[in-house]
């Protein structure tokens, strides 16, 4: 069975239920989220043997979310315990007109205190066929930015395919600049991932402002590769058509073929938006690590995100069966 390591934060979500503002009412539904743990969890419905590295307060929180992670088929066994308090947000899912609100109150988290030197990664990805991290990580601080780079050297010294996904989050970057923090990981990286706008801003890499067809998709993936030399380069691009109905297609660059493979497009009623980049990176994975060709797999990556957008919650728990179903009905 093959193996995947996921490095980041999770935490806590609080929603409103169904379309209502925050604090409508008084009532809020939890759940537990985060980009990488997102991924994990794909990943472990997929099938493979998928493990998580975060750190944990040694509080009923943190076990609530370890039993979470658990529940889902997830190995726990390299989390860290420690901290005071678990990060939150809250999320509004907007409707319509009405766009989506996202509210953090994360700092200072458990993970964004973790001591770097406390994860031995040579140990810890020692036979591990994947390392997946998140441009997330190095913005919660200074340790987490260098526990990431540390798993990212340790993964290419041991043959890990690494992969990134670029997840620009303005909100986490006020008065800073991602680019220094994220692009060394992306320099170490054999997959990267991203959308039009992160490419940009991240990387540095100018995305041309395209006619009513929307960015060439294609075109962005291979100067990334033109610019990294990654193996892969997926992007993914969402048309927020309103808050409850998106468009959804991505291409992947492939750099053995020289070319570029894209998706169908989706036009999806949305149930809830987050987590769809995490289960498009998940899908992915397992499709390259399973042996499909690139068109199969970014195929397959972008239905499991489709589907992904119609499940209330972070996690995307669909199995391999109905991802390709889902493919074979639309072919």
């Amino acid at each position: 069975m093959k193996r995947v390591v996921s490095f980041g934060e999770i935490m806590l979500r609080l929603s409103p239920p169904g379309q209502e503002r925050l604090f409508q009412s008084p009532e809020l539904r939890t759940y537990f989220g985060g980009s990488e743990a997102n991924v994990a969890v794909s990943l472990a419905h997929f099938g493979v043997r998928s493990e998580y590295v975060t750190r944990l307060p040694a509080n009923p929180i943190g076990d609530a979310a370890l039993g979470a992670l658990r529940a889902e088929g997830v190995g726990v066994d390299s989390i860290l315990r420690g901290g005071s308090r678990l990060g939150i947000y809250f999320v509004e899912s907007g409707f319509d007109v009405r766009p989506p609100r996202v509210v953090y109150d994360r700092a200072p988290s458990a993970f964004s205190q973790l001591d770097p030197a406390a994860i031995d990664w040579r140990s810890l990805l020692r036979g591990a066929d994947w390392l997946h991290l998140s441009g997330i990580t190095p913005a919660l601080g200074d340790a987490p930015a260098r526990a990431a780079q540390d798993a990212a050297t340790a993964a290419r010294a041991l043959g890990v395919t690494v992969s990134l996904d670029l997840n620009y989050r303005p909100a986490l970057w006020t008065g800073r600049e991602p680019a220094p923090l994220i692009r060394p990981l992306a320099a170490a990286s054999d997959v990267i991932i991203g959308n039009p706008g992160s490419v940009e801003v991240v990387l540095g890499i100018r995305v041309d402002d395209a006619s009513s067809g929307g960015p060439k998709l294609d075109v962005i993936a291979e100067r990334v590769h033109a610019k990294l030399g990654c193996r892969q380069v997926a992007i993914t691009h969402r048309e927020a058509l309103s808050s409850s109905e998106h468009g959804w297609r991505a291409a992947l660059f492939d750099a053995d073929g020289k070319k570029a493979h894209f998706s169908r497009r989706y036009q999806v009623r949305v149930v809830d938006r987050v987590g769809g980049g995490d289960s498009f990176a998940a899908a992915l994975i397992f499709a390259s690590l399973t042996g499909r060709p690139s068109a199969d797999a970014i195929a397959f990556a972008t239905a499991a995100s489709a589907l992904k957008l119609t499940i209330p919650g972070d996690f995307n728990r669909v199995s391999v069966e109905e991802v390709d179903r889902l493919l074979q009905s639309s072919s």
